[in-house]
Formats: C-alpha cells, structure tokens, sequence
C-alpha cells in the first residue's frame, strides 16, 4: 500500500513560512521571472499560444525544483527555473498528457476532473527528483502517490482561497507572495508522503 500525509495541514503552511523566512525576496523575484518566461510567449503574434504550450511544462518544472530546494532549506537559485528544459520531451509530455486526461475526465462532470487534476497534482515534484522517467512513468507514479491523499491535498488547497480573495482585493499584488507560498507548501505535502510509513506496516 502506498503512503499517507500525516502532518497536520496547518504544520505543512506554518514549516512553509518557515522555510521562506528571510527568502521572500528571493521566492517573489523567481515568480516574477517565472511568469514573465511562461506568459512572454503570449505575446508572440500568430504562434505565441502554441510557443506558451511547449514551455509550459519546463518552466512549471523548474519552478517545482526551486520551490522543492525552499522546501529543504537547500540552496535555492533563482536560475532554477531553468531547469526544466533540461527535460524538455519529459517535462512537455507529463504536461500535454496530464491536461488531455483531465480535460477528458471533465467532460463527464467537473468532480471527475478535479479528482484527476489532484491525481496528477505531485508529477512536478516527482520529476524534479527523478530525471530518468518517462512521462506516463511520472503521471503513473503520482497517481499512485496521491491514493489516500487526494482529500488532504484538496483541504490544503481550500485553506489558501481566503489568502487568495485578500490577494484580489490588492489587485492582484498580493498573489506574488501567495503563490511560492502555496507552492512551498505543496512541497512541504509532497516531501510528508515521500517520509511517511508505509500504510502496509
């Protein structure tokens, strides 16, 4: 059997600001470069949205393995966003195919795909750490990951929605440090699996 997250949602957000303590400047001024590289592309004429969709994955996996190193108290870089694209065809395959799954799960209703966007919620975190699969592999191995957590995770999620409508009413700025918060986090939830016993002892 798979393992389960332990740690209390609230200890994951409180060991995420204190993982970003000292490092908020660092963990916003990488957001920024990170939606600057994913949302410049949108700007291209005539091919932008296509060139949005191929770097989308790298980036997202880049600002994985920078969140992750937050996470760890590791020596976070900004030019970790980068990394990503060091597993191009992996990165751009788990993105393409995780967004084909979930939108084909939501055409039978919108809970169905929610549950698979869960599902597929770690494959960031798992490739960040894995650099020899495939992109099949990595969706398999967070579905499997997510079996028992998929609950936790989504009542993670649900405590940021109050930070995240005071964010709107600072016109969007206050989402630059809500979202490494967030992601930290994830990381944090990503990391308590990965340590937890197995359900099976």
């Amino acid at each position: 059997m798979g393992r389960i997250s332990v740690t209390e949602n609230r200890m994951l957000m409180a060991q995420a600001r204190e993982s970003l303590k000292g490092k908020w400047g660092l963990a916003v001024g990488t957001f920024v470069v990170f939606m600057v590289v994913a949302g410049f592309a949108q700007v291209v004429p005539f091919v932008g949205a296509i060139i949005s969709i191929i770097i989308s994955g790298p980036v997202t996996l880049g600002w994985a393995v920078f969140s992750l190193a937050l996470a760890r108290d590791d020596n976070a870089r900004l030019e970790m966003i980068f990394d990503g694209f060091r597993m191009f065809g992996t990165a751009l395959g788990a993105y393409l195919l995780a967004g084909l799954f979930v939108f084909l799960w939501s055409l039978l209703l919108i809970v169905p795909g929610i549950i698979a966007a869960l599902a597929y919620s770690q494959m960031y975190y798992i490739l960040a750490e894995d650099k020899t699969i495939g992109a099949f592999e990595v969706i398999r191995k967070s579905k499997e990951m997510m079996v028992g957590n998929k609950g936790k995770f989504f009542c993670l999620g649900v405590r940021f929605l109050g930070w995240a409508l005071l964010c709107i009413l600072t016109l969007g700025i206050g989402f630059l440090w809500l979202c490494p918060y967030v992601a930290v986090a994830t990381a944090k939830f990503y990391d308590d699996i990965r340590e937890a016993p197995s359900a099976a002892a």
